[in-house]
């Protein structure tokens, strides 16, 4: 139990220290914990430590996809969507595929099911690698494009390899195989929804910070162990609940309540990531011993996976290329509705305006509700900020570079490879194979992407300038959105005499909360509708936050 406990502390340690050291060595920090880890995987202690997959895939991801989805703007993840669905369904099918070909003819008496099957292993990045990305000078549409595939590409690669592992054994049915897949996504998509509404609902009663957010650590599991009992995908129900989390919290929970969630969640993705990369790096010992144990070619391994590994990258070059020249199409189409769709705005000011514009796009002809004319407007000015947003941030070469080398691999995929039957043929070598896939992913593109990003982006110029005015005007924006809406809150009554009273400031307060409140309220409007730039909007969503805490704070020492 002694042992147990110092290799716990010992990994918190090197896991803070690596956090804090890896900037300053301009190494990534998960990069630092893969070599701690294979240095510590030759100590007597870790001779022959084999972690149980599960804990990866169960107990480890849930969690950490439900932080990332809590915080991922999801109109940004709304307006990439098209773009996350196909690189987390298609490129992870079709990747899947090719190194089923390639590792069937690579590796001796495979079989292309079995190659299938560690394809699929391979093919999905990593949730936790392409952490390192947010680290490097990346445009923000790059950024929630890799952060939504890897958000979902898992239940896409583990229904490949399931499906990969029954085909090595009876028939394969092409049918049965997308009927599979849309089951496990729709089981996981609907029991998400309910546990993502249910946490908002009973978390809202909550007002005790410290309780409500460990009803917050129960919340993916409570999403992802049914789903998983129901044949749905566990990861997938995690995402859900996490984004409807992340689209309500501001209107359900109280800031105090969200301030905890965010600092606890903060600590608990530190370590979860940080052990999630020193377990892959002590588990090299182990994996190497049981394939010389079947004695089987470590080198011969080891090369067939810096194969794969320029396999991937070229399968998903070859992929992102068409997809940019479609988003790019996609662009041009939307800037040449956006005089159209303006025009129709402008229409739109006056009651009978809104009904003509209605009527001109309504095909079914029928009288709107009032309900009908209010989502019309709101579609309407979601079209314009999407224009606005596709305008802003378009992909160019650099933006294409970017998402080809930062889709790296990493923990999934050696967890995915010890979940292989026992009697798989040549497993020692498959799970060496995707171990060697993961840590050379890892250190070529992690430890490049930085410098790289670098040397591609612009370090001044007329793009960094106009840049920074956008900004200035999104600000320009926003207080005189925050300016109106504390207009609407009517002023207290003044108070009688000079001397201040209890009573008076407790008036004060409550006034200045439902102004905060009245601000958030329209923020989050324009957060929905997609008004303003999402990292501008979160800075000051995060300002009321801290402002409503403050007053709720000095309400409690005052008394």
């Amino acid at each position: 139990m002694t042992e147990f406990l110092v290799v716990i502390v010992t990994a918190l340690m090197v896991i803070a220290a690596a956090t804090l050291l890896g900037p300053r060595l301009r190494i990534a920090a998960p990069l630092v914990l893969v070599v701690i880890g294979v240095a510590a995987s030759f100590l007597p202690m870790f001779a022959s430590v084999d972690i149980e997959p599960g804990w990866i895939l169960e107990g480890v991801l849930p969690p950490l996809l439900y932080s990332s989805a809590v915080s991922m703007p999801t109109m940004n993840f709304r307006r990439e969507f098209g773009a996350i669905g196909g690189l987390s369904v298609i490129l992870v099918v079709g990747s899947a595929l090719l190194l089923g070909v390639f590792f069937m003819l690579a590796v001796p008496q495979l079989g292309f099911a079995w190659g299938v099957a560690l394809g699929a292993i391979v093919s999905p990045t990593d949730a936790v690698a392409t952490s390192i990305i947010k680290q490097a000078p990346v445009s923000r549409r790059v950024v929630a494009m890799l952060d939504g595939e890897s958000l979902l590409n898992d239940a896409t690669a583990l229904v490949m390899l399931r499906t990969a592992i029954v085909a090595s054994a009876a028939s394969f049915s092409f049918w049965a195989a997308i009927g599979t897949f849309a089951y496990s996504v729709v089981v996981a998509v609907l029991i998400g929804w309910l546990v993502g509404w249910l946490n908002l609902v009973v978390r809202r009663r909550v007002t005790d910070p410290t309780v409500n957010t460990v009803l917050s650590f129960a919340v993916p599991f409570v999403a992802s162990v049914p789903a998983t009992l129901l044949g749905g995908s566990g990861l997938v129900a995690a995402v859900v609940a996490g984004l409807l989390t992340g689209i309500f919290a501001p209107r359900y929970l109280s800031p105090q309540n969200r301030l905890s969630d965010s600092q606890n969640w903060s600590t608990v993705e530190l370590v979860l990531e940080g052990a999630v990369f020193l377990t892959m790096g002590v588990q090299i010992k182990s994996i190497i011993a049981h394939v010389e144990h079947d004695h089987a070619g470590v080198g011969a391994a080891v090369l067939v996976a810096a194969g794969a590994l320029v396999l991937t990258v070229l399968v998903r070059a070859a992929y992102v290329v068409p997809l940019l020249a479609v988003l790019a199409g996609q662009l041009r189409h939307g800037v040449k509705m956006e005089t159209r769709v303006k025009d129709m705005r402008e229409r739109m000011t006056t009651p009978e305006g809104m009904q003509e514009t209605f009527g001109e796009v309504n095909s079914r002809r029928r009288t709107p509700t009032e309900r009908d004319l209010e989502q019309f407007a709101r579609r309407v000015t979601k079209v314009l900020a999407d224009i606005e947003y596709f305008r802003r941030e378009p992909l160019g070469w650099r933006e294409g570079t970017a998402v080809v080398w930062a889709g790296m691999r990493g923990a999934v995929t050696v967890a995915a490879a010890q979940t292989l039957p026992e009697d798989t043929p040549q497993r020692s070598v498959l799970v060496l194979i995707a171990f060697a896939v993961a840590a050379m992913s890892l250190l070529l593109q992690g430890g490049t992407i930085g410098p790289l990003m670098s040397l591609l982006t612009p370090r001044t110029g007329p793009a960094a300038t106009d840049a920074d005015h956008q900004a200035t005007a999104e600000l320009t924006r926003i207080m005189t959105l925050l300016r109106s809406s504390a207009e609407t809150i009517p002023d207290p009554p003044k108070p009688s005499g000079d001397t201040p009273t209890p009573e008076a400031f407790t008036t004060a307060k409550h006034h200045r909360i439902a102004v905060i409140e009245a601000q958030r309220s329209a923020l989050l409007d324009a957060r929905d509708h997609g008004t303003f730039d999402a990292d501008i909007l979160a800075g000051e969503l995060a300002n009321l936050d801290a402002s409503q805490i403050a007053l709720e704070m000095r309400g409690k020492l005052t008394r």
